[in-house]
């Protein structure tokens, strides 16, 4: 059998599906989609794996795969059935392969890999709204109570506010909002890409395509407190940049050998300052906390307000929210004048008094 790279067979494959029909697997959307998965499937084959051809290619490389995904899952960097799709497009591409002569079976259909794929079960994934108000209670209180506190600490309550509202009141998931390690264009929301005059937040949605997602006043309003309170110097910050000291250390050391200055010269500036003071002196731009660092924010956050779900936590893939609904709802909505009025106001109120943390959100019909 002639050996093929397997990049050669997914620019092949992806030519041949974006010429197909105008919908089903054949569109040129599936293949904009499959894009991403297969090239990030590609790569993890060569630098995990040290597979770059088809003929190289094992039921092994595919039982790591799937593994790889669960592992993904467990992290909380993938949802269950985010990971299941990740593996039916391989799977697909794979059985293409077959079709074609490259490959003489599917490897990504033998029964060993795909039971290591995580369950499709919603074994208690979703918060309930009790649970969701409790918690955001908690959050709120802590944050009233720092008004008088340390500005850093402020902040940091502050921003355990904004993560549980953003949860809780928007159609944004995990991986929209926070920097996903294996994904390098999943670096984080940033504060450029919050619009509160229109309410509204950029995402990179799960398309992977820029998608505008409503921000309403119970998630904007904590989110604009966090702010003032941060105080990012500029809109390039991310929403919540990570807190984890080594972290940043790395993260400085790296920008400024990126500048010219020499390891000396770094290591002298980190004796004399903080590396969080250096980030806003040297105007770097720091991380975003990763989906695994949200996750341990609201694991935390849960045992202190003592919540739990059958002995475990809510994280941010468990907000109960029916995402792709609610956004093509929103899509073709019309835009309802009396709420963006509302909402400003709100803005106004809490622009003048930074001791607001909360405005109550107006009450409107379904049928709006």
């Amino acid at each position: 059998m002639t050996t093929v790279a397997i990049s050669d067979a997914v620019d092949a494959y992806l030519r041949r599906k974006s010429i197909g029909g105008a919908t089903g697997a054949g569109s040129g959307a599936y293949a904009s989609n499959a894009e991403s998965i297969l090239r990030r499937w590609t790569s993890w084959l060569e630098t995990d794996r040290e597979t770059a051809n088809l003929a190289e290619l094992t039921d092994d490389d595919l039982v790591a795969y799937a593994r790889e995904l669960a592992g993904r899952v467990e992290r909380g960097t993938y949802v269950s059935s985010t990971a299941r799709t990740y593996y039916a497009v391989v799977r697909a591409f794979l059985s293409w392969c077959v079709s074609g002569g490259l490959l003489e079976a599917n490897p990504a259909a033998i029964r060993r890999a795909q039971v290591r794929l995580p369950a499709e079960s919603d074994r208690q994934r979703t918060w309930t709204d009790r649970q969701r108000e409790a918690l955001e209670e908690h959050v709120r209180r802590r944050a009233l109570s720092s008004l008088e506190d340390a500005s850093e600490d402020r902040c940091r309550r502050l921003r355990e506010y904004a993560i549980v509202s953003l949860l809780a009141h928007t159609e944004i998931r995990g991986s929209e909002l926070f920097r996903a390690p294996d994904d390098a264009r999943r670096t984080g929301a940033t504060w450029e890409d919050v619009d509160f005059y229109t309410g509204t937040i950029r995402v990179l949605g799960k398309s992977q395509r820029e998608e505008t997602v409503p921000l309403p006043a119970p998630a904007r309003t904590p989110l604009r407190r966090y702010r003032i309170a941060l105080d990012p110097p500029t809109n390039e910050w991310p929403l919540f940049p990570t807190r984890h000291a080594p972290s940043i250390a790395r993260h400085v050391r790296s920008k400024l050998e990126d500048r010219g200055y020499g390891e000396t010269e770094i290591e002298s500036l980190l004796e004399e300052s903080t590396a969080k003071s250096l980030l806003r002196e040297y105007a770097l731009t720091p991380p975003a906390i990763t989906t695994e660092g949200a996750r341990s924010v609201l694991k935390r956050l849960c045992e202190d307000a003592g919540i739990d779900v059958d002995g475990e936590y809510l994280t941010p893939s468990g907000v109960g929210r029916d995402v792709e609904h609610s956004r093509r709802r929103a899509a073709t909505a019309p835009t309802n004048a009396l709420r963006v009025a509302f909402l400003e106001q709100s803005i106004a109120r809490v622009e003048d008094d930074p001791r607001v943390i909360d405005v109550p959100a107006p009450s409107f019909s379904r049928e709006e």
